[in-house]
């Protein structure tokens, strides 16, 4: 008669993810061979790779680069984008209390 029943809990599904392909010795092989390349110098480290990619999102757009040539930081643009939006809200309120009132 009881459709809920303490004694006989249904358990979650649980999450099987089952890999198409995988091989664990090939993957392994390959970690050591970038470590030893890395080590005798002949292959870049990831490290190496973040100086050179710092900024050059900055750099490749125009108006960011206008921006940080001015002075201008992250926050002040944040600033000036909350003044714009005020500023229009302001604007629009005017608006409606004189055209519409």
């Amino acid at each position: 008669m009881a459709l809920f029943s303490f004694y006989h809990m249904r358990k979650p599904r649980q999450f099987e993810h089952k890999p198409i392909y995988w091989d664990p010795h090939k993957e392994a092989l390959e970690e050591r061979v970038s470590k030893i390349k890395r080590e005798m110098g002949i292959e870049e480290s990831i490290e190496e790779y973040k100086p050179h990619i710092k900024g050059t999102f900055i750099e490749g757009t125009s108006h960011l680069r206008k921006s940080v040539d001015r002075g201008e930081s992250a926050r002040d643009r944040k600033y000036k984008n909350v003044k714009l939006l005020v500023a229009l809200a302001v604007l629009a309120a005017l608006f409606w209390y004189l055209f519409w009132q």
